[in-house]
């Protein structure tokens, strides 16, 4: 009867599992360079995209259906920041767009509720991706200052945890 949500709420897990597992190579990486602010961005992120897998699995298992747990793609091996955000930037965008397209499926198939569900995570996903199309900005307005800055912040805070020199 719920057959579509079923399989269009497997797709989200799906798309959801690939983001978890970018975000936190992206962390990963962040975090290597000394660039705090982003790294904590994409955890943060990483952890909120999971929400998403609990609140759709909830909903696939509800529907009498089985949940998917394998991941839309692979992690794209990228280690240049700049490249790092136009990646979560776009895809991002397209979880959006596509959660919109499945809420009206759903909607059609009178399943309100999973209708509901993908207009929520339509919100969050918009909110992600202004994140990232702002740092991305910033990164474009202020080169490649704008990640030295984090870097030092870091060294700054690693010095004054170690506490005055004898």
């Amino acid at each position: 009867m719920h057959d579509k949500s079923i399989e269009l709420l497997n797709k989200a897990v799906a798309d959801e599992l690939y983001a978890v597992h970018q975000y936190m190579y992206f962390h990963f990486h962040c975090d290597d360079q000394g660039y705090d602010l982003l790294a904590s961005l994409f955890k943060r992120t990483s952890i909120q995209e999971m929400i998403h897998i609990e609140r759709l699995s909830e909903r696939i298992l509800f529907l009498k259906g089985d949940v998917t747990m394998s991941a839309a793609s692979e992690v794209q091996k990228i280690k240049d920041v700049a490249e790092m955000l136009k990646l979560a930037s776009k895809m991002e965008e397209e979880s959006a767009t596509e959660y919109n397209v499945w809420a009206n499926t759903c909607s059609a198939n009178s399943d309100a509720i999973s209708k509901q569900l993908f207009e929520s995570l339509v919100g969050e996903e918009e909110n992600h991706f202004d994140q990232y199309d702002t740092e991305l900005a910033n990164l474009k307005k202020f080169g490649d200052g704008y990640l030295a800055l984090q870097s030092i912040e870091r060294s700054k805070l690693r010095h004054a945890a170690q506490g005055p020199v004898d």
